[in-house]
């Protein structure tokens, strides 16, 4: 029994950024994301970055939430972070706890992380101030995540300027959405829909474009829309493989 035949997807490119992750892109904006995603190796299909674009505003472009802790952990020179935030306690004292929790009636002021190297005798810390970070919709009220969680929003904010300062070739260059004047509970999902994977290379002849228009979605969940669930993660991974092994360096 011959193996089952895999019609290739093509590269990340400017015509495909246009079409099914930003249509609102200018041309330069999406050249700019291209070549991050290539010279970081970014796969916008599995999250890992977004090119988002509110009416005429110019386009902002964040890195996926877990980016920056999963590359880091690959990393044979990091070793482990702390991170948590700055609070005016009830005693009054200003003091700085490792997590995210407070108790009632205490106020956030802003949020520390220290990321430390194996070959590095000193860490990477950072302190951020809430006020500067904490992002606001144009009629001036919060955004839902600064709104329902400042705390792990802050926190979050340190810990990636620690990472980015800590490794700046891994993460030049890359900002989370917590960082950046969008909505991170509300960024594109960038559909994937069928891709035959057939035994006769004949059945491949109709193959529809793997991609589908991003929709906004509030879940942080991948919509695929496929009679056969495996079907569709096969077919996502060999196009996330052919695009990585396009873009590696």
């Amino acid at each position: 029994m011959e193996p089952p035949v895999v019609k290739q997807q093509p590269e990340l490119s400017m015509d495909m950024i246009k079409k099914y992750v930003c249509p609102k892109a200018t041309d330069q904006e999406a050249f700019t994301f291209l070549q991050l995603c290539k010279a970081q190796n970014l796969n916008p299909f599995l999250k890992e970055a977004y090119l988002v674009k509110y009416g005429e505003e110019p386009a902002s472009i964040v890195t996926g939430k877990d980016t920056f802790t999963k590359r880091a952990d690959r990393l044979p020179q990091y070793d482990g972070f702390k991170a948590g935030i700055i609070v005016l306690d009830n005693s009054n004292q200003v003091t700085y706890r490792e997590g995210s929790f407070m108790v009632a009636g205490e106020k956030l002021l802003g949020g520390w992380a220290e990321v430390f190297r194996k070959d590095r005798s000193q860490s990477f810390r950072n302190e951020v101030s809430l006020t500067e970070y904490e992002r606001r919709k144009n009629d001036t009220t919060l955004m839902p995540d600064w709104k329902t969680m400042p705390a792990t929003m802050i926190r979050k904010v340190a810990l990636v300027q620690s990472l980015r300062e800590a490794f700046p070739d891994e993460f030049g260059g890359m900002y989370s959405p917590e960082e950046m004047p969008v909505d991170s509970s509300a960024l594109p999902v960038y559909e994937a829909v069928r891709t035959s994977i057939a035994a006769n290379p004949k059945e491949n002849s109709d193959t529809k474009s793997p991609i589908r228009e991003p929709q906004r979605k509030n879940d942080d969940k991948l919509q695929i829309k496929n009679h056969s669930a495996k079907a569709e993660y096969l077919a996502l991974k060999v196009m996330t493989s052919f695009i990585k092994d396009k873009t590696a360096p």
